[in-house]
This record gives C-alpha cells, sequence and structure tokens, in this order.
C-alpha cells in the first residue's frame, strides 16, 4: 500500500494505490471547493481494505485534526449495520424476513400488525414511520418507552401497501427483534465486530467524536404530507431538549451510530463477499440473497424520491450511490453514506462533519466514488 498524502488537504492521511489517485482528487477538491471541514473514505475490494484516507478538521475552530481515530455520527447510514445485524440472524436461523414480528415480539400484535413482517418493517413498508401521539422529544433515549408506543401503535397506512421512509422507528423495531433473540442490544452486538463503530457510546468515546457542522439550510422533502411531518417535523419526531452527551449515550440505532469510513465499509462486507470477512464467516448466501432482493419500488410516501427497497438497503435505481445501478447503500442526514457493491465486491463509505442539506446523493460523496468506479 502506499501511504497517502495531500498538499491541498490539512492533515491528509492514510492509503492510497496508484491506481485510485483521482480518489485523492476528488477528495481534494472537496476541501479546495468550500465543501469540507474534516472528512474519511474507505473503499474494500475482494477482503481488502483498498483506500483509507482523511483530511481537515475535527473541531470547529480547526485545531483538531481529523486523524485514525477520529469517529463521526453516521446518522442514518447505520441502518446499513441494522441490515447486516439482523441479515446476520436470518443466516443463523433466529430471524426469517417473512416471519411476522408479533412471532418474536407478541406485544407488537396489537392494533392490527400481527401479519406485519420483518422485511416490510426493514423495507419501510410497515406504515410506522413516526410516533402519532406527541410526547417529550427526550422519550426517544428511553427505549423501552419507545418499543412500547411502538407495540401499542396502528399503522398510518395498510402495510406492505406502500414504502414510506421510518427515519427513527425502525432502528427500534430491529433493535428490539435483535435483542429478543439474542439477549444483546445493537450497541453489543455491533461491538462484536471489533471495529470502530458504536451505537451507544462512553465517555471516553465522546471524546474522540468530531463536532458536527448543521446544514446551511434544510433539506428539501418535497411537498409536505401527513406522513412526512410525522416522520421528520413534528416536534416530538427526532431527540431534542437533551444533553448532547446523554443523546451520544444512548441506543438509538437508526440515527446516532458513530464510526470511521473504513469500520463503516468493512462491516458491511460481508453482503459482497459471500458472508466472509476477515476470515470469519457471518452470512450464508441463501441469507445475503433474501437481504438484497427487491421488497418495494415506488414513490416514498415520505421521501420526495422513487425507491426501491431491499431488506434494509435502498436499490441504487437512482444512482445515489455511484454509476453502477446494481449496487446498494445508504446514506445519512447530512452526507454519509455507505456503498454495498455484488457485482464488483466492493464496499465503501464516506464520513464527514460539515454537514450539506442533501437528502441522498451527497456531491461530495458522489464524487468520490466516481472516482472509484472509473479506476476499476
Amino acid at each position: 500500500m502506499m501511504a497517502w498524502r495531500d498538499e491541498r488537504v490539512a492533515n491528509a492521511s492514510g492509503i492510497l494505490p496508484p491506481p485510485f489517485r483521482a480518489v485523492g482528487d476528488a477528495f481534494a477538491s472537496n476541501f479546495e471547493n468550500g465543501s469540507e471541514l474534516g472528512a474519511s473514505f474507505a473503499a474494500v475490494i475482494g477482503d481488502e481494505l483498498v483506500i483509507d484516507i482523511r483530511g481537515g478538521y475535527a473541531d470547529r475552530g480547526e485545531e483538531k485534526p481529523w486523524d485514525e481515530n477520529t469517529l463521526a455520527c453516521i446518522y442514518s447510514s447505520g441502518k446499513a449495520v441494522l441490515s447486516l445485524l439482523v441479515a446476520r440472524e436470518v443466516s443463523n436461523g433466529t430471524l426469517s424476513y417473512d416471519a411476522p414480528i408479533a412471532q418474536y415480539w407478541p406485544e407488537f400484535a396489537a392494533a392490527g400488525k400481527e401479519k406485519i413482517t420483518i422485511a416490510e418493517v426493514l423495507s419501510h413498508q410497515g406504515g410506522l414511520c413516526g410516533i402519532p401521539d406527541e410526547m417529550p422529544p427526550a422519550t426517544w433515549l428511553d427505549w423501552g418507552a419507545i418499543t412500547a408506543k411502538l407495540a401499542a401503535m396502528a399503522p398510518l397506512w395498510a402495510p406492505g401497501t406502500a414504502n414510506g421512509y421510518h427515519p427513527q422507528t425502525v432502528g427500534f423495531i430491529a433493535g428490539e427483534l435483535l435483542q429478543r433473540v439474542k439477549g444483546k442490544t445493537v450497541g453489543q452486538l455491533v461491538q462484536g465486530f471489533g471495529l470502530e463503530i458504536f451505537c451507544g457510546l462512553r465517555r471516553d468515546q465522546m471524546a474522540r467524536t468530531a463536532f458536527m457542522q448543521k446544514p446551511p439550510k434544510p433539506p428539501d422533502l418535497g411537498e409536505l404530507n401527513e406522513f412526512t411531518k410525522l416522520a421528520f417535523l413534528s416536534k416530538w419526531s427526532a431527540p431534542a431538549r437533551v444533553a448532547h452527551e446523554d443523546w451520544m449515550a444512548a441506543e438509538i440505532p437508526a440515527s446516532n451510530m458513530h464510526a470511521d469510513a473504513r469500520s463503516l465499509a468493512a462491516i458491511v462486507h460481508p453482503f459482497v463477499n459471500g458472508g466472509k470477512w476477515n476470515g470469519d464467516s457471518y452470512l450464508d448466501q441463501a441469507a445475503i440473497n433474501d437481504a438484497l432482493k427487491e421488497r418495494i419500488r415506488g414513490d416514498d410516501l415520505v421521501l420526495p424520491f422513487h425507491l426501491s427497497w431491499s431488506a434494509g438497503l435502498m436499490r441504487n435505481i437512482n444512482r445515489h450511490f455511484g454509476p453502477n445501478e446494481t449496487a446498494f447503500g445508504h446514506a445519512g442526514f447530512g452526507g454519509s453514506c455507505v456503498v454495498i457493491d455484488p457485482q464488483n465486491n466492493l464496499t465503501a463509505a464516506y464520513v464527514m462533519n460539515k454537514m450539506s442539506h442533501y437528502l441522498v446523493g451527497d456531491p461530495r460523496a458522489v464524487r468520490l466514488l466516481d472516482a472509484v468506479y472509473e479506476a476499476l
């Protein structure tokens, strides 16, 4: 591997083989045009970490370098990690995508939800995009309170008839299922991989996290409807009015995982590498096929996009995740993303701290991904 340095990027470091030099150029251009404060990008091909670059600053005052120990919140990019955790239990036989959630979580059957399957919720068809009853926003930090509300509520639309993005709730549903069959929380399960990915941070880990600079303007949610408002715009649609340290310490799997780019790219690599990573086997091929097959395609009831969903991942029909339309991915609020490409045995991840207003397909990430594919 060739050590990477670039005078155009403050604190630039990492590894970048010569064939991927254009990736370094794309990374530098994101800094040169003022789009970045600090960032990291990584790609794994064929069970090998081939790209791992970083640069810029982890703090607002541009005094703390973004280095190999820096973590950043990846927001909804963590949903790809959830997809991998569920797929592993499908592979182990402890969960089935087509089984009703109530089979594992009996209380969830209330209010007409007895037939909703795991795959339907992971593909955002469950009609549970938000919690309709007003509550203190801090309730999102209380696992038991949120899961009780989800178990008791009625679907907001007929499950299985349409996709409508579940920004927060899908993480609690998947996490509760995992806890019931494994006896471990999402944070504990993620730590079992030995990577720098966390759901719920200790104080010492918080000290490694990057300051997140908020977007210059709100994302474009398109024409607002009742589902969009409930999912994103109600006063209780997301955690608020809580100490930042309490939010970081809580487990909110769909929106507050913290990671570096190389770990995010690595943890999902079993999807493209026959179920294996670093010599260990996590998934069988049947589970991979079941995880990645299309579950629904249509105009989303919450997001302003026509989307195709597998069991937890967006299928790349809009080229939000690079030029290969057969790939998969997930994006996070502000710009982070992870790409899963079985055709090229490739996974890649982009993590940053200067947040943009793009819901998905952030131009900074797309520029990097395009450069990777040009070199393949």
